[in-house]
């Protein structure tokens, strides 16, 4: 991706945010020239990965297949001792013709909740013990305290305020209804590692290749310097 796409991915999930009233902490305001002076005192920031995020997959088309993200706290499963916290925040957006691809985590379970604009489409399947999606059996789906099963290769569909709750190994993909415009989503989730407790089916990336075109607005998670 160009960082000129970047910029412009991130400026318009600040402006999601702020539309729907959600404030961020500080260290998402920070600046480029800021964090080259930055200590110690933020090490969670750098060693949880918190904070903005691109992801195009590794793909290279932004439009169709990725999204813009925050995570606004995180604890981190390797540095336990130092980073206590057993559970992960974050603020997904995604525009109309927007994809998440075909995925399941071995490690966290996760809710996904509409907080506004769009509805969110969410296809789910179960996985078999070699781990390839189970394209038959029936799944269990929990949305805002209803337990019900459904077809594998089921749609389900969040307006805003609805969520889903996505157990360990159920595979999941994601994207906006057609019409119904960008959607803000939130995620909270127990630790997140994008990592190695990502199992796409089939096989992608995670993070773009940047081609620096213009300055960057804001550092990405996977960029910061070390502190001095």
């Amino acid at each position: 991706m160009k960082r000129s796409e970047i910029n412009a991915a991130l400026k318009e999930l600040e402006a999601m945010c702020e539309k729907y009233n959600r404030k961020l902490p500080p260290f998402c305001h920070f600046t480029p020239e800021q964090w080259q002076s930055i200590g110690h005192e933020y090490d969670e920031v750098r060693d949880c990965m918190l904070g903005w995020d691109i992801t195009d997959y590794g793909l290279g088309d932004f439009d169709k297949v990725g999204f813009s993200l925050i995570t606004l706290r995180n604890g981190n499963r390797k540095m336990q001792d130092k980073y206590p916290k057993v559970y992960a925040e974050k603020l997904l957006y995604l525009k109309e013709g927007q994809y998440s691809p075909n995925h399941f985590h071995w490690y966290k379970t996760e809710d996904i909740i509409n907080c506004g604009g769009g509805n969110v489409l969410i296809k789910v399947y179960n996985s078999l013990p070699n781990e390839e999606i189970d394209l038959e059996s029936d799944v269990t789906v929990h949305t805002d305290g209803r337990t019900y099963t459904v077809p594998a290769g089921s749609v389900v569909r969040l307006t805003p305020g609805e969520s889903i709750h996505v157990q360990q190994r159920l595979y999941h993909d994601f994207n906006v209804e057609e019409g119904t415009g960008p959607v803000l989503l939130a995620e909270v989730s127990q630790c997140n590692d994008d990592n190695t407790d990502n199992r796409f089916n089939p096989p992608v990336g995670r993070f773009p290749a940047i081609e620096e075109d213009v300055p960057p607005y804001r550092l990405l998670c996977n960029e910061y310097p070390p502190a001095k």
